[in-house]
């Protein structure tokens, strides 16, 4: 029974962080300027930031391992497209919250990190 609670936890502790992460995309894309530049990269960001946490949700309740599997490589890529919107905002200096960038940056790279691993051990279990 232990173990079945440790996956539960696991499971909700993922959700959380991706939960917080489209909360702090969210958070900084509402700092960015109102010109062009940063109402665009606003938009796209939130779009790419804010999707993983809903594609996880489903992939919970895939109907396969196949459309598991699918929903799973759709976080990974919404987490990658973001990874490059935040590289453009650092690059751009968009915004004055190097900490912050930073902080998300390395959040995001460690969701990555899980989403590959996850994907490569069903994939094996296939």
């Amino acid at each position: 029974m232990a173990r079945e609670k440790g996956k539960e936890q696991k499971k909700y502790d993922l959700e959380k962080r991706l939960v917080n992460f489209a909360v702090r995309v969210i958070n900084l894309a509402e700092k960015f300027p109102k010109s062009y530049v940063g109402i665009h990269i606003a938009s796209q960001l939130v779009r790419s930031g804010t999707s993983p946490a809903a594609n996880y949700g489903e992939a919970q309740s895939s109907e396969s391992r196949s459309d598991f599997i699918h929903k799973m490589k759709l976080v990974l890529k919404e987490l990658r497209e973001s990874r490059l919107w935040l590289l453009i905002v650092e690059r751009k200096a968009l915004i004055k919250l190097a900490d912050e960038l930073a902080s998300l940056l390395a959040e995001n790279n460690e969701l990555i990190s899980i989403f590959v691993a996850s994907i490569a051990t069903v994939q094996k279990k296939r």
